[in-house]
This record gives structure tokens, C-alpha cells and sequence, in this order.
């Protein structure tokens, strides 16, 4: 006898590590997503604020006048970052690039002195950049043109409008797997010992004091398994964060939090639900159907 319940707990025993794995890895996967999720639109505002717009300005500007309008330049509300490069500064910058001095054969300083805008993620598109390249080209004696790549801005825009499509239809699909998978692994797991609850309700146990440690060992599991995707999480990031410079800008304090908060919901409130509906089922069974299934 005292062998067969050895045996017995230690069958479920496994039972309950294979689940708690089962559930991690589907946790993982859904805290991946969800963090994804959370940080396209800091990726988004990422990549639109990289985008450089070219001020050139005139050469009768002087160096103090061109340093002034890049300060009143970058007083604007669609002004992220503001950069003066001097005509002295781009020769350098060139002749470090191609190894040879433009000026030397050419007798004059081929180039002329720019400003780089990068503008708010909220005017990264076509229609915004317009009407700012109107705005400073009404500044004739200053600036002479004003340049961009406008089908980068348009394709970068739409590539990530679809992703975040993408992505969020990836999370709902995988919110209905991860149900399903851990939905499975727990009826498994309760099916195993349909025969004890069956024994408990003959002897006169209520519903509630049946689910009840069922319930308890859901909560135990769940925040088991929740603790380990999360760690495995933390170990991806922490990858990024190392090997990947600028991730921090993309990835911060409060997506991390709430892709945790997520996932420790996720593993409880699934891992609940699927309990009690398994439970449930087995309550509402006769002694015969019991063989049946």
C-alpha cells in the first residue's frame, strides 16, 4: 500500500513537472509576442526619427547665421534633433571617406554647409515633410534646398503599419494555442485522477472543497511556470541588451514590466480557468461514464 501511494505521487509528481515545462514554454512564446507587440510603436518612433532631412544652406551664409537658424530650427515642434555641419566640417568628413582632399584638384571647398533635422515621429511622412520643406525653402537667401528621401519615408511608414497588423493578429492567434495547449496539458493532468474526485464526491465532499486543491496546485503551477518565462525572457533581453547597442531605446523599463505583468496574468488566469472547467467536467460525471472516456 505505502509503495502504491509512493508510486502514485510520484506519477504525479511528473505530471506536475511536465506541465509547469509545458506551460513555460507556451509563456515564452506568448511573452515574446507581447513584448513585440509593446515595443512596435517605440521601434516605429525609432526608425521614423532616424530619418534625415538635408538643409543645404547658401554660401554668402555666414557661420554665425547658419548656426543661428539651427538653433531657431530646432525651437520647432516637428524638430527631434538638429546637426550644423560647417562647409569646413563636410570637406574633412569627405576627404576622411575617400582618402583624398576634393579640394586639392579642384581648387575650391566643393561642398557646401548643411543642416541634418530629424524630425518627431508624428512628422515622419509624406505629407508632413512636404509642407516643412515648403516652410524652410521660404527662406531663399538662406537656404537653397532641402532634400529627403520621400519613397523611403513612405515605404518605411507602410512596411510598419503592416507589421503591427501582423503582430497583432500573431498575439490573438497565439492567446488561442497557448489556451488550447495549456487547456490540454491540464485536462491530461486531471484526468488522471478523475477517479479520486469521484471517490471524494461519494464520500460526501462539496464542489467547492473538491476544486479546492486543485485550484491551489493550478496557482502553484502557474506562478512556477510564469517565474521561468520570465527568467528565459530576461535572459533573451539581457542577449540584446549586450550584443545589440540601441536596444535600450526600443526596449525599456515599462515594456519589460508590463510583458511580465502579462505573462504572470496569462499563466494564472489561463491555468485557473482550465482547472475549473477540467474539475467541473468530472464533477458533473456519473460512476459509469467515468470508463467511458
Amino acid at each position: 500500500m505505502e509503495k502504491r501511494q509512493k508510486t502514485t505521487r510520484r506519477h504525479q509528481g511528473m505530471q506536475a513537472v511536465t506541465l509547469c515545462i509545458s506551460t513555460t514554454m507556451v509563456l515564452t512564446l506568448l511573452g515574446l509576442v507581447v513584448l513585440t507587440v509593446f515595443t512596435t510603436q517605440n521601434l516605429s518612433n525609432y526608425v521614423r526619427e532616424n530619418l534625415t532631412v538635408t538643409v543645404m544652406l547658401g554660401d554668402s551664409v555666414t557661420a554665425k547665421e547658419s548656426v543661428s537658424f539651427a538653433k531657431d530650427l530646432g525651437k520647432k515642434p516637428y524638430a527631434k534633433k538638429v546637426v550644423y555641419i560647417s562647409k569646413e566640417q563636410a570637406l574633412k568628413e569627405q576627404t576622411e571617406a575617400m582618402g583624398s582632399d576634393p579640394s586639392e584638384f579642384l581648387g575650391v571647398n566643393p561642398f557646401v554647409a548643411t543642416i541634418e533635422l530629424n524630425v518627431n515621429a508624428d512628422y515622419a511622412n509624406a505629407d508632413s515633410l512636404r509642407r516643412i520643406s515648403k516652410q524652410l525653402k521660404r527662406n531663399k537667401r538662406i537656404v537653397t534646398d532641402v532634400a529627403y528621401q520621400e519613397d523611403l519615408t513612405e515605404s518605411v511608414n507602410n512596411n510598419l503599419q503592416r507589421a503591427s497588423v501582423i503582430l497583432l493578429a500573431l498575439a490573438v492567434l497565439l492567446i488561442i494555442v497557448s489556451y488550447s495547449l495549456i487547456s490540454n496539458s491540464v485536462r491530461l493532468d486531471i484526468y488522471s485522477r478523475r477517479f479520486s474526485i469521484h471517490t471524494m464526491k461519494l464520500v460526501g465532499a462539496s464542489w467547492g472543497f473538491i476544486r479546492r486543491p486543485f485550484l491551489s496546485r493550478a496557482i502553484g503551477i502557474g506562478l512556477v511556470a510564469s517565474l521561468l518565462a520570465c527568467g528565459v525572457l530576461g535572459g533573451v533581453l539581457y542577449a540584446l541588451y549586450r550584443y545589440q547597442p540601441g536596444v535600450e531605446q526600443v526596449i525599456g523599463v515599462f515594456e519589460m514590466s508590463v510583458t511580465a505583468a502579462a505573462v504572470f496574468a496569462s499563466g494564472l488566469v489561463i491555468m485557473l480557468f482550465c482547472t475549473f472547467l477540467s474539475v467541473n467536467k468530472f464533477l458533473r460525471m456519473k460512476a459509469g461514464e467515468l470508463y467511458k472516456i
